[in-house]
């Protein structure tokens, strides 16, 4: 069992005022106040951090930062901890502090700039061993030096290899995690989506999905059937239901087969808790129950595993004046701490707000694979776009290729590259596949010996592996031919299993792109408010959002009412508000809102639970049913949000139901604060997600919707806690 260093034992330099640094450039002097601004001129431009004002406004001043920060020795950086918005310095920044301090004592006296060129000329073991005693802000610091090249040449000397039933991260292989995400979490697609990854030769890594439904019972039931396909198909992996540290708990502590334990981080104390409802207590409490009782005890090394991705912080408003490179380094300096079997950076995944197109995502990835390598980390790249970013299929390849040359050790299995309950883009057993064969690398040993007695590989004339007689035939695991085509009818965007070498056949590719192409196009569609208002008499309100580009590039300005709807909206006796708006979909509102809300406010005058005129907003976010919330003095704000198109046309249809619990009395805001730990909390929420045809359909939704509101209201609680108290 990995030692857990108690926070108050983790020496941190106090906080000093922030110091100007300057530097001419030809006829002028540059000056940034503070180091944050410092970091956040010298990085890359990217969108996020244009937004928080952070980036340089050319590249003449990105240089002169990039200059300036060359010089500053390791120590510096040592001496100058970054703080939070209070002038703090937070739990994660603290526990980016506990080091290998001989480590750093070696190189302390070095400028980042030599220690860059010390790095590009060492070997592996002495990289990994400099790795050791760095903070998140120093291989931050590090990473806004490097070029392309730099990057890759320094992250592939280093090895990150984890064990639990498989070992990963050993020169020469690349793994994949199997993702079986479904949007209604149908047991039968879920199994088939796994039958055909591994088939595929994925799932090495893990077979890890996400639930749409994060309750202790359905997280449970789709555990056990993971469980039932790993011990059906023999494969030699493990199994992790991809729902909250507290869902997996639970479900650990009733008998479920919790073999990997997963969970969410970011980069500041304030982002973990107050929008992932996690601390430093709750992830060490995860950490040594899964030491202590996990189902792997005694066989896994590592049994941890943790998801990131640049922007949440600055997408949620708590990154605390620090660049979005900075905050993800944060991050794996918390991720370090316990050791972990897996870390799969998704940067990509947020949108246009943080990355808006190919390149500022290739960048990114390369620096997070830098980063987290040289902080220790088993990191897995996810390289990943959005149908309402500018990123498309061909710069995640690039990403790709660029991330297994710098040694990445494992990507993600999104069946055909398209996640059917997340409605986000990403790597496929193709891509794993066909990256294998480029690289010339294998998967983790045990599963190609399995994948060899199973002809999913074979071995040629050479002895070399290739793909044999079985690869690609999802049908290999299924009893007959009727079996096979009823997992399959429970299966959404399966546009065929015709491969061609280890790609999908052209026939399969086109139809696949053709559905895609439809999900971008609802990306801009605009809301139809008189076709809306036939079905509803809705109150129209306007958000901080102009236009559908600000909206895009800005979550902010949709999370806030304009001053007109302000001024409109006056505290009511209503106890439940219904609040409609587009999000990144109108046509998922077009689509749901006839059959949905006439049948929701039916549900709840049957409960008595008599809602306002319901509201209708253009260009609005998740976080605007928070001020909604506050102006209509509502209890709880029913805010269905068209989600951000997926990889079908039917699934760019799809909408989500937030159902935001308003914390206004006194007794609920305590227990809120003690459970999660977040002394200020003011909302909670239950999400229900993936409305539309074929996902939950609204008529059905509507009538979860009216069951949950009243669980809200009768026990004064929403999302974990609500679950909890359910149990």
């Amino acid at each position: 069992m990995h030692s857990l260093t108690p926070l108050a034992s983790i020496a941190v330099p106090d906080p000093r005022p922030p110091q100007d640094y300057t530097a001419r450039c030809f006829d002028h002097e540059v000056a940034f106040h503070g180091l944050k601004r410092l970091l956040g001129a010298a990085d890359f431009s990217k969108a996020g951090d244009r937004h928080a004002g952070l980036a340089a406004e050319s590249e003449t001043v990105r240089e002169t930062a990039r200059k300036i920060l060359s010089g500053l020795t390791l120590q510096h950086l040592y001496d100058n901890p970054l703080t939070d918005d209070d002038g703090q310095v937070d739990s994660v920044m603290r526990v980016n502090y506990d080091i290998d301090r001989e480590a750093l004592s070696s190189v302390a006296s070095m400028t980042v700039g030599e220690l860059k060129d010390h790095l590009l000329r060492a070997r592996g073991a002495e990289v990994a061993r400099i790795g050791r005693g760095l903070t998140g802000v120093m291989a931050a610091a590090l990473a806004k030096l490097c070029d392309v090249h730099d990057l890759i040449l320094i992250a592939r000397k280093i090895s990150r290899p984890s064990k639990a039933r498989t070992l990963l991260g050993t020169p020469g292989t690349l793994s994949s995690r199997l993702q079986p995400n479904h949007p209604t979490d149908d047991l039968r697609g879920v199994t088939l989506l796994c039958y055909w990854g591994l088939s595929l030769g994925s799932g090495d890594a893990l077979i890890g999905m996400n639930p749409a439904i994060d309750t202790v019972e359905n997280v449970s039931a789709v555990l056990r059937q993971l469980d039932k396909v790993r011990r059906h198909t023999g494969a030699p992996t493990q199994i992790c239901v991809l729902s909250h540290i507290k869902t997996q708990l639970a479900c650990l502590e009733r008998g479920a087969p919790v073999e990997v334990m997963f969970q969410s981080l970011a980069g500041t104390e304030n982002t973990n808790l107050r929008e992932f409802d996690i601390s430093i207590d709750v992830l060490d409490k995860g950490y040594r129950t899964m030491a202590e009782r996990g189902p792997l005890h005694g066989v896994a090394r590592q049994f941890m595993y943790f998801e990131t991705g640049q922007g949440s912080e600055f997408t949620y408003g708590r990154h605390n004046g620090i660049d979005m490179t900075t905050t993800e380094a944060l991050t794996y300096g918390l991720a370090r701490r316990y050791d972990p079997f897996m870390v799969n950076n998704v940067t990509g995944f947020i949108g246009p707000e943080t990355h808006l197109d190919s390149f500022e995502m290739i960048l990114a990835n390369l620096q997070d694979q830098f980063m987290g390598k040289l902080l220790g980390l088993p990191m897995g790249m996810a390289p990943c776009y959005t149908r309402h970013s500018n990123i498309t299929l061909e710069g995640q390849q690039m990403a790709t290729e660029l991330l297994a040359s710098a040694g990445a050790n494992y990507y993600m299995d999104v069946s055909l590259n398209t996640d059917r309950m997340l409605a986000y883009f990403d790597t496929s057993a193709h891509d794993n596949q066909s990256l294998r064969e480029v690289c010339g690398r294998l998967p983790a040993p045990e599963f190609l010996e399995w994948g060899l007695e199973r002809g999913i590989f074979t071995r040629d004339e050479t002895g070399a592996v290739v793909r044999g007689p079985h690869w690609g035939d999802p049908r290999q695991f299924c009893e007959s031919e009727a079996e096979f085509q009823e997992l399959l009818s429970a299966t959404p965007a399966a546009y065929g299993f015709d491969t061609a070498g280890p790609r999908p056949s052209n026939a399969v590719t086109r139809e696949m792109r053709l559905h895609q192409g439809v999900g971008r196009e609802a990306i801009h569609a605009e809301l139809d408010v008189e076709r809306l208002r036939r079905t509803a008499p809705f109150r129209l309100i306007e958000t901080a959002a102009a236009t559908k580009d600000a909206h895009l590039g800005s979550p902010d300005l949709g999370s806030r009412l304009s001053a007109a709807s302000r001024e409109m909206l006056t505290p009511e006796t209503a106890e439940v508000q219904v609040l409609v708006s587009d999000g990144l979909s109108a046509e998922a509102v077009h689509h749901n809102i006839p059959d949905l809300v006439p049948a929701l406010l039916d549900g709840l005058e049957g409960r008595r639970k008599r809602p306002g005129v319901p509201l209708l907003a253009r260009y609005g976010r998740v976080k605007l049913a928070e001020r909604i919330a506050e102006r209509l003095d509502a209890s709880v704000v029913i805010h269905l949000i068209g989600e951000r198109p997926g990889g079908d046309a039917q699934a760019s249809r799809s909408l989500s139901a937030y159902l935001l619990y308003r914390l206004s009395h006194p007794a609920a805001q305590r227990e809120a604060a003690l459970f999660s730990g977040n002394a200020s909390a003011a909302f909670e929420y239950t999400v229900i997600s993936n409305i539309y045809a074929q996902g939950l359909p609204p008529a059905e939704a509507a009538a979860v919707i009216v069951e949950k509101v009243g669980q809200i209201l009768e026990h004064k609680a929403a999302g974990n806690r609500l679950e909890a108290l359910l149990k």
